[in-house]
């Protein structure tokens, strides 16, 4: 199935429906704050599942999941999934392994909000969104790249500039190259 950008997949605290299985795209996975701001503490793309703690019987959001680039997916209905899921001990490990794995991105992606420059947060997203979309053409804006990093627009303009004056990228109205 094709999913269109900006789609929301789950909410934090909502039912989850469907367990995503991306094959090209990626799905941004947002810690949600009271005051419903977002931040972006980990991505999955073809190498991942969205929704697979929902196999153990977990059926609640903790995240908000959106797809932030244009997404081939297969899903899955999370009743189909967890049945699946009590008659496989192989399916049971992959998703706690999957789960370790996810949990060790967040923590990189904590770490590296509170000690690393808003330009080495900028490239490494950029280059992971290039890696999981496989194309040089990032339909990205820089309102989004703010609300993903956590910082103001005109701070993303300004290290967008920086890395266009590098020749690392060229800024673009439809997006970032």
């Amino acid at each position: 199935m094709s999913f269109e950008l900006g789609l929301l997949l789950q909410e934090p605290d909502k039912p989850i429906e469907y367990v995503y299985f991306p094959h090209q795209g990626m799905i941004s996975l947002l810690a949600v704050m009271s005051d419903g701001q977002g931040i972006e503490t980990a991505t999955v793309g073809s190498e991942g599942v969205v929704g697979a703690m929902s196999g153990f019987g977990i059926r609640r959001g903790f995240t908000r999941a959106v797809v932030q680039a244009p997404l081939v997916a297969s899903r899955i209905s999370c009743t189909h999934f967890q049945a699946a899921v009590q008659k496989s001990e192989a399916l049971k490990n992959l998703i706690v392994n999957y789960n370790e794995l996810l949990l060790a991105q967040i923590r990189q992606t904590a770490a590296c909000n509170a000690l690393h420059a808003t330009e080495s947060r900028l490239a490494r997203w950029l280059l992971q969104t290039r890696d999981w979309i496989d194309t040089d053409v990032l339909p990205l804006t820089q309102e989004f790249l703010s609300q993903m990093l956590g910082v103001r627009r005109t701070t993303v303009t300004l290290v967008a500039r920086q890395l266009e004056q590098a020749g690392v990228v060229k800024n673009r109205r439809a997006g970032l190259l």
